[in-house]
């Protein structure tokens, strides 16, 4: 299908908005941005644009449901959520688009997505995934911080803020926030899932990430058979591509170009 540079996709029961920087995902190499817990296709900024103006490729972004102006889901969501978009959604996303050679870049839940469905699923058109503070299981910092914004949320302005982002913001906030705070999602666990992964990765990491520490990326180390390229960013937090938008470019950038096919040639 031809794509037009924003819109929305019908998938797996849910309308979908999206936006498409540069060419059609079928017509050469395309990166695929998965959102953090709270993101949207709005919320990228205009990292996305930056980031096609650094690799040349075409980029998309898209909302998940229950965020941006997509349709909004049950609550509470299923504490298997990541899982399920993983495996589910994304690669019927994937083949609706016409993706056909590229990275999936994902920030956070999009990271653990991402990584998710590398390693559930031997995607021939991928050649690698790039995770943004990923999560792969559950820390005491992580739910420290998800109680913390949650109080945020309901006291102060934050709710006002995320709404300018989010058409039902209740519906994202609290099917992100409720599934982290159930207590029976500190057995979520995903690490296992890394030994599948056959394509490269590399890793982004703020040293001082507040959901998150070097114990996810360690893991990720340990368990993946695959490359795995970590850099590790002193004295940023939970999102390096808005507090080191350089480096997490170059970082990137360079890892896209490392993975394309005449990289391999040379």
């Amino acid at each position: 299908m031809l794509l037009s540079p924003t819109g929305f996709l019908a998938v797996d029961g849910a309308e979908l908005e999206y936006r498409l920087i540069g060419a059609q995902p079928a017509d050469g190499p395309c990166i695929v941005m998965l959102h953090e817990g709270l993101g949207s296709v709005g919320l990228w900024g205009d990292f996305p644009d930056r980031l096609h103006h650094a690799t040349g490729a075409s980029v998309f972004v898209y909302s998940r449901a229950g965020y941006g102006a997509s349709s909004p889901v049950s609550l509470p969501r299923p504490l298997d959520y990541m899982q399920r978009e993983a495996r589910e959604v994304l690669p019927q996303l994937l083949d609706m688009i016409g993706f056909r050679d590229g990275i999936l870049v994902g920030h956070s839940d999009g990271a653990s997505i991402a990584a998710l469905y590398a390693g559930s699923h031997q995607d021939h058109r991928l050649r690698g995934v790039v995770l943004i503070a990923p999560h792969v299981i559950v820390e005491d910092v992580s739910v420290a911080s998800i109680g913390a914004i949650k109080t945020a949320y309901e006291t102060s302005e934050l709710r006002t803020k995320l709404a300018r982002w989010h058409k039902d913001v209740d519906n994202a906030f609290y099917g992100w926030n409720g599934a982290w705070l159930d207590p029976a999602f500190r057995a979520w666990d995903i690490s296992e899932e890394m030994a599948y992964i056959r394509v490269p990765v590399a890793v982004i990491q703020g040293a001082d990430d507040q959901y998150g520490t070097a114990r996810q990326i360690e893991i990720i180390q340990d368990e993946c058979y695959c490359p795995v390229e970590v850099t590790m960013l002193p004295g940023v937090g939970h999102s390096p591509h808005r507090e080191a938008p350089e480096m997490t470019l170059k970082v990137i950038a360079d890892f896209h170009a490392a993975t394309s096919p005449a990289a391999s040639q040379i």
